[in-house]
């Protein structure tokens, strides 16, 4: 059942008709700086009672094409630098975010984001107005809100075409409507800069650039299957349904993007740090092309010897305690964590590192792999994504640093690397104790120099294989 209301009955009733809950003090949001830019860093619930429960706001979204229109619009650049709430979109700012070695709480897109929103504005008997997209969007739009949040009172409609052509006449329908939140679909950088060109003409106390929502609700674009959206491949989907359209700003954008991050992240960091940052991105972006058919290779022998995904992800604790998924590829069997308990007496490490010379969880693929730390290969994603740093102590598993020494944690202060003082120097046939000196030792004395010299090492560890199963 399709509603066909009319944009003139979308009228809401007088303000002073609707008993509006008490204005309470904003909760507070975190924030992360990408980009010069201030961006929200909370999970949904707090944004919408902080949108809410504030003053006038306006609110942007920033997503990996916005970035990309930002550094050559200055008109769009004023825009979001002025904007009152910066809302991260998509799996580029969260990288982006990583890269500096921040990691955001929440991916708040306006498609996802919106809909929530405007559940809690409903039941606070608030109203809103949509503008933007083609001629019958908007109305279309507002129909399928009406159906998913009941108690939605919708405003007014829009179309961003003749219908914003007249700003004046848009601005006065839409002052006049009484709305409480004003959302408008246009695309970037129309929406935002208008709507930061006519915010102190606008009577709506929250307005929103929303970009293809509109398209979405009215069903003219379909949008990415679930499965789909939680592995945070998205935009594939939108290449794959738009290949003409979305070309130039997902195959050339995404990578033109990517590398402005990491120029944003070097430049973010001072002194050694800024130099150890440049050489992981490099090196680590350098390593993905040049051992791109190995990894292929080992993706390849590890899907045939053992039934069982190719990678295999576990939580180990980075920089400051701060927990992130460590990639490896998959060389043990897919039962072997439930087996671990059994095998921890049979450790031949001494301390609280468990390692076995023969352990029986080891496929004969994931033998060699070991043999020649190309398991460890795929953390060069990790490094990429600032959860990691080629040199740098071991990444812990959570047990393990629960049972640290006090002075141990002092390793935490730096992120975990690929390769390092004890890799380099045996391996598992180093105890916990002289491994906690070593990693205390290079965070003392870490530079820029030290870490070149680890590296080169490292491939003589590599060839030795010394410590290495």
């Amino acid at each position: 059942m399709t509603l066909a209301i009319s944009p003139q009955s979308y009228i809401s009733p007088a303000p002073q008709q609707i008993a509006r809950p008490a204005t309470t003090a904003a909760p507070s949001v975190g924030t992360v700086q990408l980009f010069g830019l201030d961006v929200a860093d909370a999970d949904p619930a707090s944004v919408v009672r902080r949108l809410l429960d504030g003053g006038k706001r306006r609110v942007a979204f920033l997503n990996a094409h916005c970035a990309n229109v930002l550094s050559r619009d200055s008109a769009y650049a004023e825009a979001m630098a002025t904007a009152d709430t910066i809302l991260p979109d998509g799996i580029g700012v969260d990288l982006a975010a990583r890269m500096t070695g921040r990691r955001l709480t929440a991916n708040l897109n306006g498609t996802d984001f919106t809909p929530r929103l405007l559940r809690e504005a409903a039941r606070r008997g608030m109203s809103v107005y949509l503008m933007g997209a083609e001629p019958g969007v908007a109305d279309k739009a507002a129909d399928r809100l009406c159906l998913d949040i009941p108690g939605l009172r919708i405003a007014g409609t829009r179309d961003g075409y003749a219908g914003a052509a007249d700003t004046d006449a848009a601005i006065a329908a839409i002052n006049a409507s009484g709305a409480d939140i004003l959302i408008v679909a246009m695309g970037v950088p129309r929406q935002d800069i208008w709507l930061a060109q006519n915010a102190h003409r606008l009577a709506p106390r929250l307005s929103l650039g929303v970009g293809a929502l509109f398209d979405f609700l009215a069903g003219r674009v379909r949008r990415a299957p679930e499965i789909v959206r939680r592995s945070r491949m998205e935009w594939a989907w939108r290449l794959a349904m738009e290949p003409r359209r979305m070309a130039g700003r997902y195959l050339v954008g995404n990578v033109t993007f990517m590398a402005r991050a990491a120029r944003h992240a070097i430049a973010a960091a001072d002194g050694n740090a800024a130099i150890k940052r440049s050489m992981d991105i490099t090196l680590a972006g350098t390593a993905l092309l040049a051992l791109s058919p190995l990894l292929l290779l080992a993706a390849l022998a590890v899907k045939l010897n053992s039934r069982g995904p190719v990678f295999f992800r576990q939580t180990r604790i980075g920089r400051d305690g701060r927990p992130f998924k460590m990639l490896k590829f998959r060389s043990m069997y897919i039962d072997a964590e439930a087996r671990r308990a059994a095998l921890l007496a049979g450790s031949d490490r001494d301390g609280i590192f468990f390692k076995s010379r023969r352990d029986p969880r080891v496929t004969r693929v994931g033998r060699f792999l070991r043999r020649y730390s190309i398991d460890e290969l795929p953390q060069i994603i990790n490094i990429v994504k600032g959860e990691m740093s080629v040199v740098g102590p071991r990444p812990s598993l959570p047990q393990e640093v629960a049972a640290f020494p006090e002075r141990a944690h002092g390793r935490l202060s730096v992120r975990p690397g690929l390769t390092g003082l004890w890799q380099v120097s045996g391996r598992a046939e180093i105890g916990a104790e002289k491994m906690f000196d070593m990693d205390l030792a290079y965070v003392a004395s870490r530079t820029w120099l030290l870490d070149m010299a680890l590296i080169l090492m490292t491939f003589r560890a590599v060839l030795a294989g010394r410590g290495a199963y």
